[in-house]
Formats: structure tokens, C-alpha cells, sequence
């Protein structure tokens, strides 16, 4: 939609309009949407993250042991739903958060883009979807901004406890060579402790693939919430520091850094994160009213999205699990 010409002469953008929903940049138009990509896309997602999901179900079955993923078991394949359904989930209604919201002011965005990938633990790359246009204020930016992240934790939080209900305590085999130990967020080990409490030495918890979904995704939670450049938790900082949020971007990416000493496997997303701002560059692209600040409302939200960050973050995502002896 459009807005008027007319101006407002105490603060130079046009009168209140910038601030209704409905609103948008001028002179942008809306693209003709291609459903048929997403869907395909979709499909695929569906079919990646199943057969991974199939064998999560698997590894959980036979407690730890080895197992061979048979594909002519249907039985198995269909128990990849556990995992494949609950993962669509809470990338969906993280990506339909920011589409939603893009919708309500106006803003030109595209459907969400599912991301199948082979790749052994999770079978997708995750979401997106494509904001074609410049969002103009920050009251918007901001609500665009930390959308996604909410409604992706409303539905991560009940998947893990669901989750870790279905899991089961289970004596780890005498050699955990290939064995990956997943970092433990705070709201992941509470939700653990809360179920199974503390596990006696030699005995963890046999997570069940819907509390796999729920892992991955309160790390993706936190990986987007980093105030880092036109990542959510970009936007979000954007909006409440303004052109300081820059100083923020680059003492993230010294954390990341820091962070690969800590962990290995921060190395891929700090390399990411490098080519992100390579590309796009350190700064936020300004809105027209970079001056004004946030309401109350929205500032306690920001607050909200740093105790998320907290509650998803873990040190150490991915790390080899210790190989253990007993006779």
C-alpha cells in the first residue's frame, strides 16, 4: 500500500501514516507469489528431516546400541514424523511470525522458504522468508524483528516437554566412540531435571526425536537472537540502540570468535555471521525515525528477547562425548 505526499513539518515523514499498520515504503508493489516453489520446498524439507528423523527414532529405540536404518521398515520411517512434524513446527511458526507481522503493516514479504539439506542430525537448514522492501520505522522493524523468535518458543517450549515426557533414562554403552554430547541450554536442562532429574554416572538421558526438535530449535532460537547485523536479534537492537547497535555487532562477532576457542563448532556460524556482514555490511539500514525511542512496552519485549537468548543458549553445541569404559 502506499501513503500520502503529505509531510509532517515536526519530524519529516508523512503524517502518522509510517506508524499504522497497513502502511508501506512508497512507490514499492507487491511481486506475484510463486506457491508452487514453496511447496516444493516444503516437500522436500518434509522428506529430509523425516528419514533424519527416522533415524533419531531408531537410535532411540534400541537405547544407545548399534542400529541399522532399514528404509523397508515403513514403521520406522513414519516414527520420523515424531521428529520431521515437530521441526516444522517451530521453524513455521518462527518464519510465519515475521510473515504475519510483515502483513499487518503492509510490508511486502514472501511466503517462507523451507530448506532441505542432507545432513545427518537435523535434515534442514532451516527457514526463511524474503522482506522485499525497506521497512521504514522502527516500531515495525522491531515487531517484524522479534516476531519470529516468540512464536518460534511458544511452540519450541511444549515440544520439549512433550519431548522429554516420551524420553527415558539409559545406560550409555561401554564405548561412546561416534557419539555426539549435545550442549544443554538452561531451559533444556531444566526441562530435563524436571522429568529425570540427575542421572547416576554411566546413565543419560535417551532423548526421544521430539526433544532432539526442541534442542535444535531453541539453538536456532538463540543463533537468530545474536544482535548481530540484520539478524533478528539485529533488528531488535537496531531498534532499541539506534546507530549504537553497530558497537553491538562488532563485540558480538569477538564473542563468536572467543566462542570457537570454547567450542569447535561455533566455527561454521562465525564464518556465516563474517560473510553476512561482509556482504550486507555492519550497519542497519536506517529507518526514518532512528531518533525516537521505543515505546515501555516494546523496551520490556526487548528484555523478553534477551531472556529467551539466555534460556536457548548453550556454550557447546556439538561436542564428541567422552568414550567410557566399564567392564
Amino acid at each position: 500500500m502506499g501513503s500520502s505526499a503529505s509531510h509532517d513539518p515536526e519530524n519529516g515523514f508523512p503524517s502518522s501514516s509510517p506508524l499504522e499498520p497497513g502502511y508501506a515504503a512508497p512507490h514499492e508493489t507487491s511481486r506475484p507469489s510463486r506457491p508452487w516453489r514453496h511447496i516444493i520446498l516444503f516437500l522436500m524439507t518434509v522428506a529430509s528431516t523425516m528419514l533424519v528423523g527416522a533415524d533419531h527414532f531408531a537410535s532411540f529405540h534400541v537405547d544407545f546400541g548399534a542400529r541399522t536404518l532399514d528404509l523397508s521398515r515403513w514403521e520406522i520411517i513414519v516414527n520420523g514424523l515424531w521428529y520431521s512434524a515437530s521441526m516444522l513446527a517451530i521453524l513455521g511458526a518462527h518464519e510465519f511470525g515475521h510473515y504475519y507481522a510483515c502483513r499487518y503493516y503492509g510490508v511486502d514479504a514472501s511466503l517462507p522458504y523451507f530448506l532441505p539439506a542432507p545432513l545427518p542430525l537435523t535434515g534442514t537448514l532451516g527457514a526463511f522468508i524474503r522482506i522485499r522492501q525497506i521497512i521504514p520505522v522502527k516500531r515495525q522493524l522491531f515487531d517484524i524483528g522479534i516476531a519470529g523468535p516468540i512464536a518460534g518458543f511458544v511452540v519450541a517450549v511444549p515440544v520439549l516437554l512433550i519431548g522429554m515426557s516420551l524420553s527415558r533414562v539409559s545406560a550409555l554403552p561401554s564405548d561412546t566412540r561416534g557419539f555426539v554430547e549435545l550442549g544443554e541450554p538452561l531451559l533444556f536442562k531444566a526441562a530435563a531435571w524436571l522429568f529425570w532429574g540427575s542421572p547416576p554416572d554411566g546413565y543419560s538421558i535417551n532423548m526421544h526425536p521430539m526433544a532432539f526438535a526442541a534442542w535444535f530449535g531453541l539453538l536456532a532460537t538463540a543463533l537468530n537472537l545474536f544482535p548481530i547485523g540484520q539478524l533478528d536479534g539485529g533488528h531488535i537492537a537496531y531498534a532499541v540502540l539506534g546507530r549504537r547497535s553497530t558497537i553491538v555487532t562488532f563485540g558480538t562477532v569477538g564473542v563468536l570468535v572467543g566462542l570457537t576457542f570454547v567450542s569447535s563448532s561455533w566455527a561454521v556460524w562465525t564464518v556465516l555471521t563474517v560473510v553476512m556482514l561482509l556482504a550486507f555490511g555492519p550497519r542497519h539500514p536506517r529507518t526514518i525515525d532512528e531518533h525516537v525511542p521505543l515505546d515501555r512496552g516494546r523496551m520490556w519485549l526487548a528484555g523478553f528477547a534477551f531472556v529467551m537468548f539466555v534460556l536457548c543458549f548453550t556454550p557447546a553445541p556439538l561436542e564428541p562425548l567422552d568414550i567410557v569404559s566399564r567392564p
